[in-house]
């Protein structure tokens, strides 16, 4: 039998109770002051896997995709990467230096 987990509307306690899979929420008695005001709260739960079950032909095509998008986003650029000196222009503001052609386009 599993065990639930409920909230009293009369008193606001919160209580467990083994109640069987069948049985109503609205019939479950508060164990604090008695009356029938319960409401079944949504619980977590533990559970382990025994048993040496083996990985089906689907379980090991995903694992595969996975590895095959995990190679491909190795590649990719950093998100926070380096950036170039931008602060290098500004800090000449007569734009001297840079540009060997004297400005002049077409040449």
């Amino acid at each position: 039998m599993p065990v639930y987990e409920y909230q009293c509307g009369g008193c606001g306690q919160r209580f467990e109770t083994f109640q069987s899979v069948h049985a109503n929420p609205e019939d479950t008695k508060c164990s604090h002051c008695g009356a029938k005001k319960a409401t079944r709260l949504m619980s977590a739960f533990a559970s382990k896997i025994v048993g040496t079950a083996k990985p089906t032909f689907t379980e090991m095509k995903a694992y595969n995709m996975l590895h095959e998008r995990m190679d491909k986003l190795k590649k990719l650029p950093p998100i926070l990467g380096k950036r170039t000196n931008l602060n290098a222009s500004a800090s000449n503001p007569s734009g001297s230096g840079s540009s060997s052609d004297g400005g002049s386009v077409g040449g």
